[in-house]
């Protein structure tokens, strides 16, 4: 049980709009300081008048639940003097007793303030305190009534009585077995969180992060911390190394300490593997992660050696020198070359007599003439054991996919399809009129567990497993895939190689591609009615290297580029499309049809900006609230920011929400007629959609896609960040941006390599 500080009873949100809610603060009733209002202007004089005192919290003028960030007034002992304070406060309400320490701050023109360091609960000392305390509403059934029977019966032994012997309290009338358990459990949860609370700020640990990590570790908060500081990175969101070493220092730990400088190589690998890579070379490892740690580069290999030895890292030596994986990266990728290894030498169960007479007749049943290449897709399909199919948009992929499922079912055997996303799987659901699945869902992965199949666990048995959106696919998931094939079942990868490798790490397409060890085939007919949309043309011609067709006589208006120099410019062009012309011309509804897409989050034309002009513009009654620095509105487009195995929602995945209660914090989000319930922390993982990265765009595809391109973007200009950010769009694309910018993404053919060695592995080359 936890108690969070609430805001003053019967503050509704349209009170809180009018200056109880978040952003503003009620002045009090006898004209005392109200502390911070944000918007208004104040001569802030600070002294070095430090303060710790005792008192009773009287009342909430403001509190922020996500940061904890509040407006209190504390009734002062000795003395009786009513203090407003500002500061971080958790885990305590109105007329409980607090210890506070701060410094006073002189704000005009409304008087003295103390801003607080640390405002904690106090058990109560006093049997009218324990009284109070008792009746406070902390323990579900015990009035003030109950707690009055308690205290005269007990006296001054009832603390004691709580804690250690419980079943005594039986012996009072009401009082059963189960309801003295409920007391003494909520007593010792609410004294844990209080003593954990007060162990973390003695040691440097804001009042917020402390409330996250008491949230995490519970009444084991002081072991835990104490022993490993570092821990923090890896159990708590929002915890950087950064925070955590600041936190460690604070218990003592020296910078050159053995146990600091393993976090920090730990840390660092972490974050490379967030970039997309598998490994990293052992001298680029030592290089970041001392700078990181500011310790020299002997420090860190020690460190590393330690590490390689505990088994928490490994090392792989490759053309002369040594990579750097996190232990179940390597597992991964070893696991995905044993296992295709063995996939290629299994039989299959895929027999076809005479290919060659199936694709005439699916050529003949559905009136088409396959190019060359298509055919040898086809063919090699259904007689590979494991099979590569790439190529851009327009080229046939789904024709094959459908080619492949028709001669199978018509031979009496099965087919499984899958895609990494939902919005993938739905597409190729529509295109096959067959049932898709989300990877996860098909191979009914442990949510929690990133070792993958356990060897107990149910392994596929169709006979051919086909899967869209490869490119989508990093190392953890395709070794997990591979480990849930049964014997037998034969595999087909279908993506674009041109496409922008995985959000998480490695590039398991090409890298399948590159090695050789598959047969692979890649597409480049453009078919006849995908060679009259602008779109198809021009992302062939972006991959070419060549200047899109921009002019209005060059075919199908499905394409458009708007040049606007100044970036101001760019932004209301974007917005006015999106707000009023796509929508009047084309019929696309704004919110559910337009995706914004821009290749930075920071900026005028950065993700979050847009986003915050775009929510404006689009949906500005919305019943709202504040998450942390975001702002969050019923009727919001949303996004997934991370994969949350337990909802099966998956980074990048976008809904929109349904239902929102700000002074609860809870959010009801439509993911495809899917309906999630966020709370709390959360909140943390959604964010506003109206506007997404390109990076997180891929495998989706929009009715109307607007692209902000801007010369503003600098090195995130890339041929292949433009050219996945065209094939998002599936009826329009209009960019706007200047010509400078457009000019630049396609020329730089700049691709930056991943570090991994699955290619490697796969060629016989490690």
């Amino acid at each position: 049980m936890f108690r969070a500080l609430t805001m003053p009873k019967g503050c509704s949100m349209k009170k809180r709009e009018r200056g109880c809610g978040r952003g503003r603060v009620s002045p009090p009733p006898d004209g005392t300081a109200p502390g911070r209002a944000r918007g208004s202007i104040f001569s802030v004089i600070e002294t070095n008048d430090d303060r710790e005192f005792e008192g009773v919290l009287d009342r909430v003028l403001f509190h922020d639940e996500d940061s904890g960030w509040g407006v209190v007034r504390i009734l002062a002992e000795p003395g009786g003097n009513l203090v407003t304070a500002t500061g971080t406060v958790f885990g305590v309400e109105e007329g409980d007793r607090v210890r506070v320490r701060g410094q006073w701050v002189d704000k005009e023109p409304y008087g003295r303030e103390l801003r607080m360091s640390s405002c904690l609960p106090v058990k109560p000392r006093t049997l009218k305190g324990i009284e109070e305390y008792l009746s406070s509403g902390f323990i579900r059934g015990v009035g003030s009534a109950m707690a009055k029977r308690l205290v005269d019966a007990f006296g001054a032994d009832l603390v004691e009585i709580i804690e250690r012997s419980p079943g005594r309290l039986t012996e009072i009338p009401g009082i059963g077995p189960k309801r003295a358990h409920a007391i003494h459990s909520a007593w010792k949860e609410l004294h844990e969180m209080s003593d954990a609370m007060i162990f973390l700020q003695s040691h440097g640990v804001s009042a917020a992060y402390a409330y996250r990590i008491y949230r995490f570790y519970g009444s084991d908060t002081p072991r835990v911390v104490a022993e490993n500081p570092y821990r923090l990175t890896f159990d708590i969101f929002g915890i950087g190394f950064r925070t955590a070493d600041r936190i460690a220092r604070g218990f003592g730990v020296p910078r050159e300490s053995p146990g600091r400088a393993r976090a920090g190589v730990v840390y660092a690998l972490g974050a490379i593997s967030e970039e997309g890579h598998a490994c990293c070379p052992a001298e680029t490892l030592v290089r970041k992660a001392g700078a990181i740690l500011e310790v020299p580069a002997s420090v860190v290999r020690e460190a590393l050696e330690g590490l390689r030895l505990e088994g928490e890292v490994a090392l792989a030596e490759f053309s002369g020198r040594e990579f750097v994986y996190l232990r179940p990266l390597l597992e991964a990728e070893t696991g995905i070359e044993k296992r295709l290894k063995s996939i290629l030498g299994e039989p299959s169960r895929v027999r076809v007599p005479d290919v060659q007479q199936e694709v005439r007749w699916f050529e003949g049943t559905y009136r088409m003439e396959l190019a060359p290449e298509q055919r040898e897709a086809l063919t090699g399909a259904l007689t590979e054991k494991v099979m590569v199919i790439t190529g851009g948009p327009g080229t046939g992929k789904t024709t094959l996919i459908r080619g492949i499922i028709e001669i199978l079912e018509r031979r009496g055997l099965s087919v499984a399809l899958c895609a990494p996303t939902g919005r993938a799987a739905k597409r190729m659901s529509e295109a096959t009129f067959r049932e898709a699945m989300t990877i996860h869902r098909l191979f009914e992965l442990d949510p929690g567990d990133q070792g993958g199949l356990g060897d107990g666990e149910r392994k596929l048995g169709a006979d051919m497993l086909i899967i869209d959106e490869t490119s989508m696919v990093d190392t953890l998931l395709f070794s997990r895939v591979l480990r849930g094939i049964g014997a037998g079942t034969a595999l087909v990868l279908v993506g674009d190689a041109d496409q922008l490798p995985p959000v998480g790490p490695g590039s398991v397409l090409l890298d399948v591609i590159r090695s050789g060890a598959v047969k692979t085939v890649r597409l480049s007919t453009i078919f006849r009615q995908a060679a009259e949309s602008l779109i198809v043309i021009n992302a062939h011609r972006i991959n070419q290297g060549i200047m899109p067709r921009t002019d209005k006589g060059a075919g199908s208006q499905d394409f458009f580029f708007i040049h606007r120099e100044d970036p101001r410019d760019v932004l209301e062009v974007a917005k006015e499309l999106v707000a009023n012309r796509i929508p009047n011309r084309f019929g696309f509804d704004p919110v559910r049809e337009i995706q914004v897409l821009a290749p930075m989050h920071k900026g005028l034309l950065g993700v979050e900006n847009l986003n915050a002009e775009l929510q404006a513009l689009l949906n500005p009654g919305g019943l709202a609230f504040h998450h942390g620095s975001r702002k969050l509105c019923e009727g919001d487009k949303v996004m997934q920011l991370r994969n949350n195995y337990e909802h099966r929602v998956f980074n990048g995945d976008m809904g929109t929400v349904l239902f929102a209660d700000p002074e609860k914090k809870i959010m009801e989000v439509d993911f495809e007629n899917r309906i999630v319930r966020y709370e709390g922390a959360d909140l943390d993982e959604l964010a506003v959609a109206y506007a997404c990265s390109i990076h997180k765009s891929q495998g989706n595809e929009y009715p109307a896609v607007v692209l902000v391109l801007h010369t503003q973007h600098g090195i995130m200009l890339q041929r292949n960040l433009l050219y996945t950010a065209v094939t998002r769009g599936k009826s329009l694309v209009t960019i706007v941006g200047n010509r400078k910018a457009l000019e630049i993404a396609t020329a730089n053919a700049a691709r930056a390599r991943r570090w991994t060695l699955l290619a490697e592995r796969l060629g016989g080359q490690l």
